[in-house]
C-alpha cells in the first residue's frame, strides 16, 4: 500500500477512551500545541543564584519612580522584593517587646536555647530578631544572640526553643560558663507568623497547633492556621500586600530602604483612619485608584473601631487615591459593600474598569459609579465558584478561571470552556489541596493554564494549559508555586523548589531544566486503524516529520515508537522503539496488531548529551500500513 499521511488533531483529548480519540492526541507531558502542531515547551534556568526562604505563593513586578526594576514576593515564611541580585526581607514585625522582657536559658553540652517571654504569641517556624542581649558568659556570645532566629519549637505561652547559630550560621554549643539569661536590655522583634504549606480547613480538629484550644474544638480562620496565600498589588511606585486571614501591608518605596526597613501595616500609615485589621485579599482597583479589601473587618456598631473579626463577604474599600483613610464621610469616597450570595469570598480580580469579585456560589462585577455611592456592586452569575483566590487569570481574550469541577471564561458574559481533559484533571486532582491551585498567563504562546496537586500530593505536580486563540489542551508534570506572566521581564518566572532550595525560575528560556536535559518529554496519538478494525495493520516503515528546534545541532535525538493492542480493553505493547535524528530519512518497522499508537519522546537513554539542547517540532508523519488478515 502506498504511503499514509497522519496528522493528528491538534490538542490533547482524555475525554473519552483512546479508541474514541482516534485521529487525536491522546497523551504528552512538557508539550504544547502551536498553529496546529505539537512542540517541545521552552525551558527555564534560575532567575538568581541567590534563593528565599518558604515556598513562593506570589509574584508581583512594577517599577520605581528612578526606572528601578523590582519584584513582590510572597512566600509560606517571608515577604520579600527582589532588586538587583538579593531578596531583601521586608516582612512586617507583628510585635517589638520591651527591653528585659525576653530572657535565655542554655544547658551545657546542648545548642538548643530557651527562651522565656511572657504571652510571646510565636508559633513553630517564626522568625524573631534579638538586640540588646548580652552574652551568657561562654561560648554562646551576644553576638551568638543578637540575630535573626528561627524558632524550632514551641514549650509553652512564655517558652520557646531556638538553636544557637554563630554569624555565618553555624551551630554553637553552650559551655558551663553560659549561665546568664542575656541581661535586662535584650528585645525581640517578631515578625508575623508564618503560614502553612499544605491546606488545612479553617475550622475543626487540627487545625491550629497541638495543644491550642480544648478537647475537640474548632479552631477560628487565622492566619496561623492557613495555607499561606499573599495578595499583592502596586500603588504607584508602592507596595500593598496583605496575607490571607491577616492583616495589610504597605512598602514605601521612596521613603524605605532595602535590607534594612520593612513593610508596614496601614495602620501606622500618615493620617490613618479605621484601616482594616484583617482581610481575605486586598487589590487595587482600575483607574480610580481605590484600595479593596474583600472579607475585611467591619466598623463597628457605635462607628468607634473596627471589629477586628473578618466578615468574609464584606467589600471595604479607601478613600481614592489614600490607602490611609478608610472611614466614609461625606467628603470622601471611602465605604464599603456587601455581597449577598455565598458564606465567603474566595478571590478578586482586578479587569478592564471593573472588579471581579467570587463568593462560594456567584461571581459579582465591581464598578467605580462615582459620588455618593462611589462603587456599585453587581450579581454576574449565580452557580459559578473559584476553586482558589489565585485560580482567575486576566488575558487579552477576557477572564479565564478554574472552578470545582470545570473551567469558564468571563466577556461581559460567563462562558463554559468546552475542555478535552476535564476529567483527567479533576478525576485525579485532590480536592482537599484546591488553594493550592494558582492560575497563569503566557501570553507569548497565547496560553493560560493551572497548576495544581495531583491524587493525593499535597505539592504541586501538574499543569493544564489551553490555547486561547486555537482552543487547544495541554498537560505535564512540572512543580511550580507561582507565576508571574512576562512584563519588565522579556520571560515568565515561576518559584520553585530543586530539593533543597527555594527559587525564581525564568521561563521560556532555552530548552532546558536548568542546565540539565528535560526528561520524559513526549506526545503519544490516540489509537488508530484500518476500516474501523476488520483488519489487522501491519506497519513497515515510518517517514517522520519532524522539525528539530535546538542549540545542539545534529547531536539531536529522539525516540519513535509504535505500540499495537488487539482489542479496546487490552494493553497497548511496545512493538518498535527507534532513536532518530535530524538527517533520520526513514525508519524500518515491524508491527502488528488491530489497533496502533505512535509516539514521539525525548530520547532516555541517559545520554545526556542527545538531549541537552533538545527543542523539536512535529508536522505530519507517513506510515507504510498494509492490512494483515483477520486473525
Amino acid at each position: 500500500m502506498p504511503l499514509q499521511k497522519y496528522i493528528f488533531n491538534p490538542g490533547i483529548n482524555k475525554e473519552g477512551t483512546d479508541y474514541t480519540a482516534e485521529g487525536g492526541w491522546f497523551d504528552g507531558n512538557l508539550v504544547r500545541f502551536r498553529k496546529g502542531l505539537p512542540e517541545k515547551i521552552g525551558g527555564w534556568v534560575k532567575f538568581l543564584t541567590a534563593s528565599f526562604n518558604g515556598t513562593g505563593r506570589k509574584l508581583l513586578g512594577w517599577t520605581s519612580l528612578a526606572g528601578t526594576k523590582l519584584l513582590g514576593l510572597g512566600t509560606r515564611t517571608k515577604l520579600y522584593i527582589q532588586a538587583g541580585a538579593n531578596y531583601n526581607d521586608i516582612t512586617p514585625i507583628r510585635s517589638t517587646t520591651a527591653a528585659g522582657d525576653v530572657t535565655f536559658g542554655a544547658t551545657n553540652g546542648s545548642s538548643s536555647i530557651n527562651v522565656t517571654d511572657t504571652a510571646h504569641g510565636a508559633a513553630q517556624g517564626d522568625f524573631v530578631t534579638f538586640s540588646d542581649a548580652s552574652s551568657l558568659g561562654g561560648n554562646v556570645t551576644a553576638a551568638v544572640l543578637n540575630q535573626e532566629y528561627e524558632i524550632d519549637s514551641i514549650t509553652s505561652t512564655d517558652i520557646y526553643v531556638i538553636t544557637a547559630k554563630d554569624t555565618s550560621g553555624t551551630t554553637v554549643t553552650a559551655n558551663s560558663s553560659d549561665s546568664g539569661n542575656g541581661g535586662s536590655s535584650t528585645v525581640g522583634a517578631y515578625q508575623i507568623n508564618v503560614g502553612l504549606d499544605v491546606f488545612v480547613d479553617g475550622t475543626g480538629w487540627g487545625s491550629a497547633a497541638w495543644g491550642s484550644g480544648t478537647w475537640g474544638s474548632s479552631s477560628s480562620l487565622s492566619s496561623l492556621n492557613q495555607l499561606r496565600l499573599w495578595s499583592m498589588d502596586s500603588f504607584g511606585e508602592d507596595l500593598i500586600s496583605n496575607v490571607r486571614a491577616g492583616g495589610i501591608y504597605y512598602w514605601d518605596t521612596s521613603a524605605k530602604t532595602l535590607g534594612t526597613d520593612r513593610a508596614v501595616n496601614i495602620s501606622s500609615l500618615s493620617g490613618a483612619n479605621f484601616t482594616p485589621t484583617v482581610a481575605l485579599q486586598v487589590l487595587v482597583s482600575d483607574v480610580d485608584r481605590h484600595v479593596i479589601a474583600l472579607g475585611a473587618d467591619p466598623i463597628n456598631s457605635t462607628a468607634t473601631a473596627r471589629t477586628g473579626a473578618s466578615d468574609p463577604l464584606l467589600v471595604a474599600f479607601s478613600d481614592q487615591e489614600n490607602p490611609a483613610e478608610w472611614f466614609p464621610t461625606a467628603t470622601n469616597t471611602a465605604g464599603s459593600l456587601r455581597c449577598s450570595a455565598g458564606s465567603q469570598i474566595i478571590g478578586g480580580l482586578r479587569a478592564r474598569q471593573e472588579t471581579l469579585i467570587w463568593t462560594d456560589v456567584a461571581l459579582y462585577s465591581l464598578q467605580f459609579i462615582g459620588a455618593p455611592l462611589t462603587f456599585g456592586l453587581n450579581l454576574i452569575n449565580e452557580g459559578v465558584s473559584l476553586i482558589s483566590p489565585n485560580a482567575p487569570v486576566n488575558t487579552p481574550a477576557g477572564v479565564f478561571w478554574m472552578d470545582k469541577k470545570g473551567f469558564y471564561s468571563y466577556q461581559g458574559a460567563v462562558q463554559g470552556v468546552p475542555c478535552s481533559v476535564r476529567s483527567y484533571v479533576f478525576d485525579d486532582f485532590n480536592e482537599g489541596q484546591a488553594f493550592q491551585v494558582f492560575g497563569f498567563l503566557n501570553k507569548q504562546f497565547d496560553e493560560v493554564g493551572w497548576f495544581y496537586c495531583s491524587g493525593t500530593n499535597t505539592v504541586i505536580d501538574r499543569y493544564v494549559t489551553y490555547n486561547y486563540i486555537e482552543q487547544t489542551w495541554a498537560i505535564g508534570n512540572l512543580s511550580r508555586t507561582a507565576w508571574l506572566d512576562e512584563g519588565l521581564e522579556s520571560f515568565p518566572r515561576a518559584t520553585g523548589n530543586d530539593g533543597t532550595r527555594n527559587y525564581v525560575y525564568s521561563h521560556e528560556t532555552g530548552h532546558d531544566n536548568d542546565g540539565s536535559p528535560m526528561d520524559n518529554v513526549f506526545i503519544e496519538s490516540a489509537d488508530f486503524d484500518l476500516g474501523d478494525g476488520e483488519q489487522f495493520q501491519f506497519i513497515r516503515r515510518c517517514i517522520p516529520d519532524v522539525k528539530f528546534t535546538g542549540d545542539s545541532g545534529s547531536n539531536q535525538t529522539m525516540n519513535f515508537i509504535i505500540k499495537a493492542r488487539n482489542f479496546p480493553g487490552d494493553s497497548l505493547t511496545t512493538d518498535q522503539t527507534t532513536a532518530f535524528t535530524a538527517s533520520t530519512t526513514k525508519i524500518d518497522a515491524r508491527a502488528r496488531g488491530r489497533q496502533a499508537t505512535v509516539r514521539f519522546e525525548s530520547d532516555d537513554d541517559g545520554d545526556t548529551g542527545v538531549r541537552l539542547g533538545l527543542g523539536f517540532r512535529i508536522g505530519g508523519t507517513r506510515l507504510d500500513v498494509q492490512p494483515n488478515g483477520r486473525r
